[in-house]
Parts: structure tokens; sequence; C-alpha cells
């Protein structure tokens, strides 16, 4: 699956990730809907976090169609909740 960060660029994720992903993602979901911005924050950059380190770069030059997007890591937490689905930000595996 192709993944982009708003603002960084585009990495190859394998869908066997995606379970480790959504976990995060719920608890993001969570801390978004109690408001707790600095758990917000820190779960946010561990998602993005995760996906870079979890996923192979593409190309700077390369235009793959994302398959998932995801916000920056400065995204604000009104920012995400614009990105939001029932699902949150990861579909379910």
């Amino acid at each position: 699956m192709i993944v982009r960060i708003m603002g960084e660029g585009q990495v190859r994720l394998a869908d066997g990730h995606f379970a480790e992903l959504d976990r995060l993602d719920d608890e993001l979901l969570a801390e978004m809907e109690t408001g707790d911005d600095t758990g917000f924050r820190r779960t946010l950059l561990a998602l993005l976090g995760r996906v870079r380190e979890l996923g192979e770069p593409l190309p700077d030059d390369s235009l793959e169609p994302s398959e998932l997007i995801l916000p920056a890591p400065d995204a604000s937490l009104e920012d995400v909740r614009s990105l939001l689905t029932e699902d949150g930000l990861i579909p379910p595996a």
C-alpha cells in the first residue's frame, strides 16, 4: 500500500504492518475524544515514526496514487479531525 505523509512524501508499506498502526490509530482517536493534546501529539508522532520506519520511501519524483494519507507531524488536533473517517486514519485490516 502507498502511504503519503502530508508535506513529506510517500512510502510503500506492507499490509502486514497495519495491525500495529491501527492500535496507534485507536490510541490517537481516544486522545482526540478526550482532548488530550499532549497524548495526541505523542501518539501522532509515534504513528508517523512507525510508518517511516516500516515503509520503503518512494523516490521524490515518483507520484503514485496514495491509498492512505496521513497528516503532517505538525498537524493540529483540528487538522487531523478533518481527515478522519468513521474508522479513524487507518482503515481496518
